[in-house]
């Protein structure tokens, strides 16, 4: 079955979040994604509230950029979050934004290199091993976390480009895609992120996660068009989709036929009622969602 999720959006202030989670939780909805955007909200301090304030449902942070988290951290973060939450916290890391990463000084000359770096490092510590290494930009001295996660957590990678995506079926153990990602497009990724697994000779399971901008209401489609426009993506076709449940549920089809393990929808960054489309995802889309 496809998981289905939804976005709680950083346009959001972060005390609307406590109510949110709750909502999801209570609403049956299996996953809730938070964005560690620049410069808005923090991913682990909102995943370690919203996981507090719930019960059940999955909290992902998609993602989390690399450049401005030293590895060991963002272990130990994420070590921390699935001993108190066990199983319940998705975590993503990616290249984050370059012109965000200029902004605070931590613009790498190669954002592929950090992240294979950055990968291998994150998921040796996560499975409580000791590691030492000298690369380029990640470099540990027999480091070892104290309170490593009980169980194997995966590690998800963020990726756009084709380098990234075979780095994601290399390396990581799931790819995010962002909402800028047809069904067509989802096809290529995933062929690319088979190359990569390929080459690593990887036969593990490997999850993809997409995003879906979704929009409901009477004026749907005029915001997904605005948010689109805004995003330089009003001439990339088939992106994006507005309507009722049932139309909502057969672009969510379409992408998991496409590859799609994971699809989360993501509402505008102009949402009037954020509640109410956790709700319509948890209480309408999904009984259609096979």
């Amino acid at each position: 079955m496809t998981q289905l999720g939804a976005v709680f959006r950083p346009q959001l202030p972060p005390e609307r979040l406590r109510d949110i989670a709750r909502l999801a939780d209570d609403s049956g909805l299996e996953q809730l994604w938070l964005w560690e955007d620049c410069f808005r909200e923090g991913g682990v301090s909102t995943a370690a509230a919203a996981l507090a304030w719930s019960e059940r449902v999955r909290i992902g942070v998609g993602l989390l950029p690399v450049p401005l988290r030293n590895v060991a951290i963002t272990a130990m973060e994420v070590a921390s979050l699935h001993r108190m939450f066990p199983g319940r916290a998705i975590v993503g890391v990616g290249h984050g934004v370059q012109d965000w990463m200029g902004q605070v000084g931590a613009r790498v000359e190669s954002p592929v290199t950090l992240l294979r770096e950055y990968l291998d490092a994150l998921r040796a510590l996560l499975r409580g091993e000791r590691v030492s290494v000298e690369g380029r930009y990640v470099r540990l001295d027999d480091v070892a976390l104290d309170w490593p996660p009980v169980e194997a957590v995966p590690v998800f990678a963020g990726a756009t480009g084709p380098r990234s995506l075979r780095l994601a079926g290399e390396a990581a153990d799931g790819t995010i895609l962002t909402a800028s990602t047809s069904a067509d497009g989802l096809r290529r990724a995933r062929r690319l992120v088979d190359e990569g697994r390929e080459s690593a000779g990887r036969t593990d399971p490997h999850q993809v996660v997409v995003y879906l901008l979704a929009a409901t209401g009477v004026d749907a489609a005029a915001r997904l068009r605005a948010e689109l426009a805004d995003e330089g993506l009003a001439d990339v076709p088939d992106l994006g989709v507005t309507g009722d449940a049932g139309a909502v549920a057969k672009a969510v089809e379409r992408l998991a036929e496409a590859g799609a393990d994971t699809v989360i929808l993501q509402p505008t960054g102009d949402e009037p009622d954020p509640e109410g489309f956790v709700r319509f995802v948890a209480e309408e889309v999904r009984p259609l969602v096979s």
